[in-house]
Formats: structure tokens, C-alpha cells, sequence
């Protein structure tokens, strides 16, 4: 990178397995949590310190003291967190905010419009929060903004990167502050559609970089560290969801029902989002039926797909859907008491190990207690 001081933090709610993230700090990417679960996760991996940026929203106590515990960069969300901290916690050395641009800038459908979005400071708070962080003594400084999800504009981030060096430039001005990093948040996209294109990132990074130049390169600023913490862009087009065809119907829809649901796959039914389909084996057959491809999950949004051209399915047929590598398992949930599946990893060398088994009714009930019930006595 020309950015000596770049870190991609690897979005670890996309693919929570430790697997995983072993491999990625291999590559020494970080890992970018917002729960105490995956700071837990990260530091059972081996992350430790500044590889991990906590960034959360609505935090407990108890979640920011373990992300101080374990010298995790703090990524406040709100004004009011920074009292809360100190109370709870204290102050570390460095701290970092979220920004908000509010109508300023344009989301997209996934995360929707700043202005509408719970996260992050308004710039007036921007403002008084360094001030209140620079006389309260702490040392070092970070800003952070997340405004897209799954975003296939690549100029899209070189204009995230304007909005943020404009502010730490600003900010430096008026505050005296420097900025130690400046973390452009994640939301590369990836092309689920096959007449979709991937992001260039060569060219972002020379977008940036030119960006970089025109604000930053020969300031008090430079250099200035820049970070980005995406998770899909990274393991989501590595990952399938391999299902079995099960039952046909035919009634206003021609349905084909396979033995996963939402529980393995909750962004169809979310958001409609697409994921591509191929029946292993027929990849080069017609495309000559169209049909919906359900699971069992007792309500209507359980479809992986809607009115989607399929070759002839026929019961036992696998079912690969695609691009199921983040905000897949990790999205999962156990409603009507349907089970997540394993994951498996396929090394290299083309062997494959598994990685997380699946859940049985074991695991389901693991919580309740039967023994008060008359049918137990």
C-alpha cells in the first residue's frame, strides 16, 4: 500500500469462527468488534491490544471495561459515552469517534440514510467531544465513519475519504488536535448478481491516495494512518450454502423446497437481497423453469430466491447458493426451532475440515430447565 500505516480490521460479525480469523491475522489483518462476544472471540484467536478496534453502539459497561482490559482501540458512538467511560472504565490514552454525517452524505439501502441511522456523533459533537477529551488528557486521537453497506461505487469511499480528512484538518485547526488515524469504516461490496462487477480497489486506492495528497501529504497531519474495517469484501464470495432439494408444490407458484431455511440465510429474507443459485451438476442446463425456492420456516419471507430461472430441479439435487461467506451463519437464529448448519473450511490442499458443527436439540434446549414439569417426575 503507498499508505505505509494502512490496517484493514476484518469485520468479525460477518464471520465469527475462530478458523477464520486465524488465517486472516496470518495476514495481519485486525479484527474490528462490536459485541463482548467477539472481543472475547478475537482475544481467544490471539489478538490482542490495538489489533482490535471496538467499535459498538448502546454499550454496556462491562463490554467497554473487557475492550480496555485487553488495550483494544475504543471507538465511542455517542457524546454522552465519553461521562459513561470515565465513570465505568476511565480514559484510556487513545480514544476515537464515530461521525454521522447526517445529510451530508447519501447510504444506501442497507444501512440507509445517515440522517435516519442511530449511529455516531453529529460534527458539533464531533467538535466538543475532542475538546472535552483533549482537557481531560488523553494522548491520541482517532476518527472513524461508516456510511455504506455493500456498496459497489468505488468512488463512493474515495469521497468518504475527503469527508474525513476535511474534518481532521479542520478539527487540527481549530482544536489543535492530531489525528492518528482516520478508519474509512468497510462496506465494499461484492457483485451477488452474475452481470454485477467487483469493486476496483486498485482504483480506490489511487483515489484515496490522490485525495490524500491534495489535503494531507506536506501538513502538521501527515502522516496519517488509514484504516478500514470491511467483512463481506473479504470471505463473502469464498462461501457457499450447499442444500438439498426435498419436496416440489405446484399452486400459484411452482415452489421447490430444500432442507435449509432463514436460519442458515437470513439476507433474502431481510432484504431481499439476491444470492445466485446453481444445481450442482446442471450449471449448463436450460434454465427453463421458474420457481421459488422456499424453506420450512412457518413464514412467507423464508426464500432464498423469487420467480428465479433454475434448470429442472429434481428431489435430492444439491442446491449451491452463492456468496455465503459473511452475515450468513453469523446471522442465524433459532426461531421456530430450526437448527444452523455446520461450517466447513476446504483447505489448499482440497481437504476439508470442520470448522463449527451443527447445532442439535441438545444445544436448543441447553437453556431450559424440564425438571419443575409434572411430565419430568
Amino acid at each position: 500500500s503507498w499508505c505505509s500505516g494502512f490496517r484493514e480490521y476484518f469485520a468479525v460479525k460477518a464471520l465469527p469462527n475462530p478458523y477464520v480469523l486465524e488465517l486472516l491475522k496470518q495476514e495481519s489483518l485486525g479484527a474490528d468488534c462490536s459485541s463482548l462476544a467477539e472481543l472475547v472471540l478475537s482475544e481467544k484467536v490471539g489478538f490482542r491490544g490495538e489489533d482490535i478496534m471496538f467499535t459498538s453502539n448502546n454499550t454496556q459497561a462491562h463490554e467497554y471495561r473487557k475492550a480496555a482490559e485487553m488495550g483494544a482501540i475504543i471507538n465511542l458512538d455517542d457524546l454522552s459515552h465519553i461521562d459513561y467511560l470515565k465513570e465505568h472504565v476511565g480514559l484510556p490514552e487513545l480514544l476515537c469517534f464515530r461521525y454521522n454525517p447526517g445529510t451530508s452524505r447519501e447510504g444506501n439501502v442497507i444501512i440507509g440514510k445517515p440522517e435516519e441511522a442511530k449511529y455516531g456523533f453529529t460534527e458539533s459533537q464531533l467538535f466538543e467531544g475532542y475538546a472535552i477529551l483533549r482537557d481531560a488528557g488523553v494522548k491520541r486521537f482517532g476518527l472513524h465513519t461508516m456510511v455504506a453497506s455493500n456498496e459497489l461505487n468505488g468512488d463512493f469511499f474515495v469521497e468518504t475519504a475527503r469527508m474525513v480528512f476535511d474534518l481532521a484538518v479542520r478539527i487540527h485547526k481549530q482544536l489543535g488536535i492530531k489525528m492518528e488515524f482516520v478508519n474509512l469504516g468497510g462496506g465494499i461490496g461484492i457483485p451477488y448478481r452474475p452481470n454485477q462487477k467487483a469493486v476496483d480497489l486498485q482504483s480506490v486506492g489511487q483515489g484515496v491516495k490522490n485525495v490524500y495528497d491534495s489535503m494531507i501529504a506536506g501538513t502538521p497531519l501527515d502522516p496519517l494512518k488509514v484504516m478500514m474495517e470491511n467483512g463481506r469484501m473479504i470471505t463473502g464470495p469464498h462461501g457457499y450454502l450447499v442444500t438439498t432439494a426435498i419436496h416440489h408444490k405446484h399452486i400459484y407458484r411452482d415452489y421447490v423446497g430444500v432442507d435449509a431455511c432463514m436460519s442458515n440465510l437470513m439476507r433474502p429474507g431481510m432484504y431481499g437481497a439476491y444470492h445466485h443459485i446453481t444445481v450442482l451438476g446442471k450449471e449448463n442446463a436450460p434454465h427453463d423453469r421458474i420457481v421459488d425456492v422456499v424453506g420450512s420456516l412457518c413464514e412467507n419471507n423464508d426464500k432464498f430466491a423469487i420467480h428465479r430461472e433454475l434448470p429442472a430441479v429434481e428431489r435430492g439435487d444439491l442446491l449451491v447458493i452463492h456468496d455465503a461467506g459473511a452475515h450468513g451463519h453469523a446471522m442465524g437464529f433459532q426461531y421456530n426451532g430450526k437448527l444452523r448448519c455446520a461450517e466447513l473450511l476446504m483447505k489448499p490442499d482440497g481437504s476439508v475440515k470442520m470448522v463449527r458443527r451443527a447445532e442439535t436439540h441438545d444445544d436448543y434446549f441447553a437453556t431450559l430447565d424440564f425438571s419443575g414439569l409434572a411430565a419430568a417426575k
